[in-house]
C-alpha cells in the first residue's frame, strides 16, 4: 500500500498516495479508494490515522449542504493519529512516532500582518484551509480529512496529544470539544458563571463536561425531549430542560443564567425563549451551523435586557492545546462509540438518525490488526 509504511528514519515513501473513503457526489455512499494528498511542502506532517470522530460537518459537506463541495472529497476533522513524516521547517516540538491530532483548520496563515493569526486567532485566519474539501491557494492541492489511512496537514495546525487522554477522546474534543470550549473560555466561564447548553449530542455533552470541569457552579442542559435526562444529569448537568415537553419553562427559567452556548440549529428552534433566560448582560453563543436562517431575534428585549448575541468558530491553537491539557488533568472522558473505519458509511447514517450517544469515533486496526491506543 503507498505511502503506509515509515522507512528506517521515519519518512514515508514519497508516492504520494494515501487510501480512505471519498464522496463523489451529494447522495452516493462513500467508496473507498485512492487519493492524491496535497503537495508535500517542508511545513506539513503526514499522519497514520489511528482515529477519526464523525461530526455533523462532515454530514453537511458530503450532501452539499453547506454550499456545493469539493468532490471527490475524504471527510473527517477529528484526527488522531502517529507522525510518520515531520518536515524540515515543521514547528517545534513534532517528531516521527509522535502522537498527534488535527482538527477543522488544515492551515492558517500565521502571516505577522494577518491581524487574526498575530493575534492568536488563526481559526479566523481570512487564508485558511479546511481540514477536507478545500483548496490550497499555493497550488498544493485539495485538502482531505481522517476517514483514510494517513493524511497531510501543515504542522501549525497539527496538536501533540497529552499522556493520559485516550485517542478516541482527543479526536472529537478537537471539534466537538474545541468549539465549545472556545466560548466558555472566550465568556469567562468560572466559578461565578450560571452556563446553559442547548442540545445533548457530540457538541453539548462536552459542554457540559467542560462548564463543570471550569468549575461552573450550575449548569443547565436543554434538550427538546426528555430522552436524554439521565444522560445529562450523569455527565454532571445540575438540571435538564426538556422544551417541547415543559409547560412554562421560558417562564420558570427566565433571567437565571450567566451564558448559553447554542449546539443546535433550525427554524424551529425557540431561539426568543433561550434568550429570556439570560440575566441583564447575558451572553448567548451561538456554535451550530445551520443550513437555513435561524429564527427571526426580538431586538427590543436584547436591548433592554443588555443581552450579547455573539458566534464562535472552533477554537484557536492556544485554547485547544489549553482544553487538551485541561482534559488530561481532570480526566474528562468524552462519551464515544467506537467503530472500525470501514463502517464509515454505517456511522454516517446512524448519526444522521440521531443514534450516536454522542459520538462515533472511527478506528483504523493497527499494523498488526490489533486494537490500537
Amino acid at each position: 500500500m503507498s505511502c503506509s509504511e515509515p522507512t528506517t528514519n521515519g519518512v514515508t515513501k514519497k508516492d504520494d498516495v494515501f487510501h480512505g473513503w471519498l464522496a463523489t457526489d451529494a447522495t452516493s455512499p462513500m467508496q473507498h479508494g485512492a487519493f492524491t494528498p496535497k503537495a508535500w511542502r517542508e511545513t506539513d506532517v503526514d499522519i497514520r490515522v489511528t482515529h477519526c470522530g464523525v461530526c455533523a460537518s462532515d454530514l453537511h459537506v458530503l450532501r452539499s449542504g453547506w454550499g456545493e463541495t469539493l468532490y471527490p472529497c475524504c471527510v473527517g476533522h477529528e484526527i488522531v493519529g502517529h507522525a510518520v513524516r515531520v518536515g524540515s521547517q515543521a514547528r517545534p516540538g513534532i517528531k516521527p512516532g509522535d502522537r498527534v491530532g488535527v482538527g477543522p483548520q488544515g492551515y492558517t496563515c500565521r502571516r505577522a500582518d494577518c491581524d487574526s493569526c498575530a493575534a492568536g486567532m488563526e481559526n479566523y485566519c481570512p487564508r485558511r484551509v479546511g481540514t477536507y474539501a478545500d483548496r490550497y491557494a499555493d497550488g498544493s492541492g485539495i485538502s482531505h480529512g481522517g476517514f483514510a489511512d494517513y493524511c497531510r496537514h501543515d504542522s501549525g495546525s497539527v496538536f501533540s496529544i497529552p499522556a493520559g487522554l485516550a485517542s478516541a477522546d482527543a479526536a472529537v474534543m478537537l471539534c466537538a470539544g474545541s468549539t465549545v470550549y472556545e466560548p466558555l473560555k472566550e465568556h469567562g466561564a468560572g466559578p461565578k458563571t450560571r452556563v446553559g447548553v442547548v442540545g445533548l449530542g457530540g457538541l453539548g455533552h462536552l459542554g457540559v463536561l467542560f462548564a463543570k470541569a471550569m468549575g461552573c457552579p450550575r449548569v443547565v442542559a436543554f434538550s427538546r425531549s426528555a430522552a436524554k435526562r439521565e444522560d445529562a444529569l450523569k455527565l454532571g448537568a445540575d438540571e435538564y430542560v426538556a422544551t417541547a415537553e415543559q409547560e412554562n419553562w421560558a417562564e420558570r427559567y427566565a433571567s437565571t443564567l450567566d451564558l448559553i452556548v447554542c449546539t443546535v440549529s433550525g427554524t424551529g428552534m425557540p431561539l426568543q425563549g433561550y434568550l429570556g433566560l439570560l440575566r441583564p448582560k447575558g451572553r448567548f453563543c451561538q456554535v451550530g451551523i445551520p443550513e437555513e436562517p435561524l429564527p427571526s431575534l426580538d431586538a427590543m428585549t436584547l436591548v433592554l435586557n443588555g443581552t450579547s448575541v455573539a458566534f464562535s468558530d472552533s477554537a484557536s491553537p492556544g485554547n485547544i492545546r489549553e482544553m487538551l491539557q485541561l482534559a488530561a488533568e481532570k480526566g474528562i472522558k468524552a462519551w464515544t462509540q467506537v467503530r472500525p473505519m470501514k463502517e464509515a458509511n454505517e456511522a454516517v447514517a446512524d448519526m444522521e438518525k440521531g443514534g450516536a450517544r454522542f459520538r462515533y469515533v472511527l478506528e483504523n486496526p493497527s499494523d498488526d490488526g490489533a486494537k490500537v491506543e
